[in-house]
């Protein structure tokens, strides 16, 4: 088991890529800045929608008392499949990558997309495969039959 699993908060992974992302626009523009003038009337909607993405993800962890701590996936006491769970494993994690993509399209730099990519690459190796083997051994059958219905992202 790698040491990085499950010990860097994702918001916090996040916030790196986002930085990440903005220094790469500030250093290393090359004059590949795309300027368009509607591109925050763009980025902002998609902002608000990863943003309500993450928020129903913790809504409905709320409603049935069970964590939504990246770092104890071990202490989920319920498997939420219903609501944007249908959809997504993990809408929280969806909802910061769409974030992300919102800030990348801010920065009009189109080499910070590599932030986006690097963030789902992360979350996949070091977070999410961590919470999976959790939930598995939680809820076993009920868990790998929502795994063969849902994707782990979209």
């Amino acid at each position: 088991m790698n040491g990085l699993n499950n010990r860097i908060p994702p918001p916090l992974i996040a916030f790196l890529c986002a930085l990440l992302m903005w220094l790469g626009a500030q250093q290393w523009s090359f004059n590949l800045q795309l300027a368009f003038p509607w591109r925050l009337g763009i980025a902002l909607p998609i902002m608000l929608l990863g943003v309500l993405l993450s928020m129903a993800g913790m809504r409905l962890f709320k409603q049935v008392r069970t964590t939504f701590s990246p770092l104890k996936p071990q202490k989920a006491s319920a498997l939420v499949t219903s609501g944007v769970y249908q959809y997504t494993r993990n809408p929280m994690y969806l909802g910061i990558a769409v974030v992300l993509l919102a800030w990348t399209l801010l920065l009009a730099w189109p080499p910070a997309l590599l932030g986006v990519v690097g963030f789902v690459l992360y979350m996949n190796r070091f977070q999410i495969s961590a919470e999976e083997r959790a939930l598995h051994a939680l809820f076993g059958q009920d868990f790998a039959q929502y795994c063969a219905r849902v994707r782990r992202w979209v």
